[in-house]
């Protein structure tokens, strides 16, 4: 049974910083990219970052870049997703997804509140 789960929203202050974490079991992890989604109230999903099965290469939304990081631990089955300068416009709920041809697995989100 497939499980992608992720944890580390919150609620955090202009300029601050989390570290999401998705964890997955179920399936072969290490031959699968990852990606990181976001949904704010009344917007369209977007795409994030994304990493290749290996972690060789990222990609980053615009609207993040060079504040986010994202990352990956084959041996953990786990995807991160390093937040810094967050911005009141990051705040949605963040979805992993993992991606071999498309979109497979997806998790259930986590909410990130950035508010003063």
């Amino acid at each position: 049974q497939v499980h992608v789960v992720e944890s580390g929203g919150g609620l955090v202050q202009p300029g601050g910083s989390l570290r999401l974490s998705c964890t997955a079991s179920g399936f072969i992890f290490s031959i699968y990219d990852m990606r990181w989604y976001r949904q704010a109230p009344g917007k369209e999903s977007e795409l994030v970052a994304a990493i290749t099965s290996t972690g060789s290469v990222t990609n980053y939304a615009d609207s993040v870049k060079g504040r986010f990081t994202i990352s990956r631990d084959n041996a953990q089955r786990t995807v991160y997703l390093q937040m810094n300068s967050l911005k009141p416009e990051d705040t949605a709920v963040y979805y992993c997804n993992a991606w071999n041809f498309g979109p497979k697995y997806w998790g259930q989100g986590t909410q990130v509140t950035v508010s003063s």
